[in-house]
């Protein structure tokens, strides 16, 4: 089984994964690159006060190197200030 690993890129910089995952097929590494996402997208519009905008992305590698980069950008922006 491959293993794949996962390096987070966002406005804060880049955190290279140093364990990676087996994972059965580059489907599997997709699917898992996705739900990350969806973590640090959930994470990032909890914590931005007011209007604003985020971009984010995890590159997957293998032990050969990159195979897939898998993007993500929101913005918020509100008609009201609480």
């Amino acid at each position: 089984m491959p293993r794949y690993y996962f390096d987070l890129k966002d406005g804060n910089g880049t955190t290279p994964d140093e364990e990676g995952l087996d994972l059965r097929d580059l489907d599997a590494a997709q699917d898992e690159a996705a739900r990350s996402l969806g973590g640090m997208a959930h994470d990032a519009v909890a914590t931005l006060s007011g209007s604003g905008a985020e971009q984010m992305e995890i590159e997957v590698r293998d032990d050969a190197g990159p195979v897939m980069t898998v993007r993500f950008s929101f913005a918020i922006s509100r008609n009201r200030v609480s």
